[in-house]
């Protein structure tokens, strides 16, 4: 699969040529190239392999919600809806993520100097009516998503057993981490980006 989109960061930042953050963007060429790079490996491979163009898009538009940006959200959420099963999709991806939105990071450290910040909050769990139409794959990927990106904290060795437990692969579990992290580092950019721009 190709994708049309010359570059995605300008894309969701709605940065036109000449303006000031294409300005700003051109004076880190590589850093811009790289990015794009990536957007390709993880959203238009030549070969999705065992980890479908609709779970990745799936994937982004839950983690667009848990942080709290609905336009970035809305364009995954597009781009799922024009794969296998899309649409049906959409809306239990959209609920489950909505149920799982809240303030982080939190969790608990190891026992030590770190403990006096350990937080309580929210264990995340696919609700049994959006887990019947997503499936057990997605869903545990969605419930190991929310641990990396809201309670890291906890993160531990047994939360990728789930994941293989669920069906994923290594290497599929490996492309999800990097799809998350990408996502992370795609938000906070396109976020400096559009105050820049509109100074």
């Amino acid at each position: 699969m190709t994708d049309t989109i010359p570059d995605i960061i300008d894309h969701l930042a709605g940065i036109s040529p000449g303006s000031a953050g294409d300005t700003l963007r051109a004076r880190r060429p590589v850093t811009k190239e790289g990015a794009q790079a990536s957007w390709l490996a993880l959203f238009a491979p030549s070969d999705a392999g065992e980890f479908s163009l609709a779970e990745r898009f799936a994937l982004a538009t839950f983690v667009a919600i848990l942080h709290g940006q609905a336009e970035i959200a809305a364009f995954y959420a597009k781009k799922l809806e024009n794969e296998p099963n899309g649409t049906a999709l959409r809306p239990a991806v959209e609920a489950a993520a909505a149920y799982g939105v809240t303030e982080g990071p939190y969790g608990h450290y190891p026992k030590g100097p770190l403990s006096n910040e350990d937080q309580d909050g929210l264990i995340y769990r696919v609700n049994d009516g959006e887990r019947a139409i997503l499936g057990e794959k997605l869903s545990a990927l969605f419930e190991h998503t929310h641990l990396l990106v809201l309670r890291p904290r906890d993160a531990e060795p047994q939360a990728l057993s789930k994941l293989l437990q669920a069906g994923w692969s290594t290497t599929a579990i490996v492309t999800a981490s990097q799809l998350v992290a990408f996502l992370a580092f795609q938000i906070r950019v396109i976020a400096g980006l559009k105050v820049l721009n509109a100074a």
